[in-house]
């Protein structure tokens, strides 16, 4: 059983057909499986927005605890039929379910880890903070109004800063995204036009531009193109040194993206839902960055394999106890609030096995 769900975690399909032959099977599938996760003892797929964190995470706890965590960057999208299909032991989503989805799907929806979304822009001369953008402009780039970097809008946003004439190539993602549903739910919020003819959404018909899969397909086709501009987690543009933007926030005052402008967000959050569904875009307060998107996790309420489910809460359990100085290393907020973090370890008392029994009684 682990071993098919590793296999189908690493992006294999239905694989059974019967015209292949045991040797395929045995010495393609199997060996695959097995040469990239063999060890893995908790598997989990899903948002790549926070995956650089949970990949570091992983290691630290497999060397503390002896326990594998094999965590696949597939989109959240991806990630949620996934863990619905339980093919995976948790999923990770910056896209939240709503407590109607969860219900339907068994499962049960807690908060990890917050970061910002940043604009992303490859302008000959221009470095990291120096090019400024609204939210309305922002939208117009997506929306193909403006077509060049030297357009009107642009330049009165940026009087004093030499701004070559190229074409604007806009870069959006191409699979089942949390990045894009936060980062459209921005949009929506800036433009009206923006909300009346694309609204919000993980996987759009945008009006222009190419697409790319993943955080990491995003930041790469930006740093490969003159012109590019697109939208990333703030671990990878630092990862790669793309030139992030100075974006105005609901205060009308230009932000960089940073810690702060995290933390501000985060500290308007309501997490009263029982599903703790909350997004933090376009928030008040003078250093809120306005696109910062939390990652949250997803486990069955009643899971397959008690051990499993176990270690996967251990993991978890690990993450808000131990992992807050990665998280800072990487550029991510970890949720530190004490009395979050006891609703959200109330909320494991609905994972109980099949003879009813709690899973995690605490540690």
């Amino acid at each position: 059983m682990k071993l098919f769900r590793i296999v189908h975690a690493c992006g294999f399909r239905k694989l059974f057909n019967p015209w292949l032959s045991v040797f395929v099977l045995m010495s393609g599938v199997i060996a695959a499986a097995e040469a990239l996760a063999a060890d893995a003892e908790v598997i989990g797929a899903g948002a790549s927005f926070p995956a650089p964190v949970i990949h570091a995470w992983a290691r630290q706890f497999a060397q503390e605890k002896q326990i594998d965590v094999h965590y696949r960057s597939v989109g959240s999208g991806e990630g949620i039929r996934r863990v619905t299909a339980r093919s995976v032991d948790f999923a990770m989503t910056d896209m939240p379910l709503t407590q109607a989805e969860l219900v339907q799907d068994d499962l049960v929806q807690f908060p990890v880890v917050a970061g910002a979304i940043v604009p992303v822009a490859n302008l000959p001369g221009i470095g990291p903070g120096e090019l400024k953008l609204s939210g309305a402009v922002l939208a117009d780039i997506y929306l193909g109004s403006i077509t060049v970097w030297d357009a009107p809008a642009i330049r009165a946003l940026n009087p004093d800063l030499r701004i070559p004439g190229l074409p604007v190539k806009v870069v959006h993602r191409s699979d089942g995204s949390g990045t894009s549903f936060v980062f459209t739910h921005y949009l929506s919020k800036v433009s009206a036009e923006w909300q009346d003819r694309l609204g919000v959404g993980s996987r759009l018909r945008w009006p222009v531009g190419a697409g790319a899969k993943g955080n990491e397909g995003v930041a790469e086709m930006v740093r490969d193109s003159a012109g590019a501009v697109g939208y990333v987690e703030y671990a990878y543009a630092l990862k790669l040194q793309l030139a992030t933007v100075q974006l105005a926030n609901k205060s009308g005052r230009f932000v960089r993206p940073g810690e702060a402008g995290v933390r501000a967000a985060l500290a308007s959050a309501n997490w009263s839902r029982p599903s703790f569904y909350e997004m933090l875009t376009d928030r008040d307060g003078e250093d809120t960055w306005p696109i910062v998107g939390v990652s949250f996790a997803l486990v069955h309420q009643r899971p397959a394999d008690r051990i499993d489910a176990e270690k996967t809460l251990g993991f978890l359990d690990w993450v808000y106890r131990r992992g807050v100085p990665l998280a800072s290393e990487f550029q991510y907020i970890s949720l530190e609030e004490k009395a979050l973090i006891e609703r959200i370890k109330a909320s494991w008392k609905k994972i109980r096995d099949g003879k009813g029994q709690l899973v995690w009684a605490g540690r």
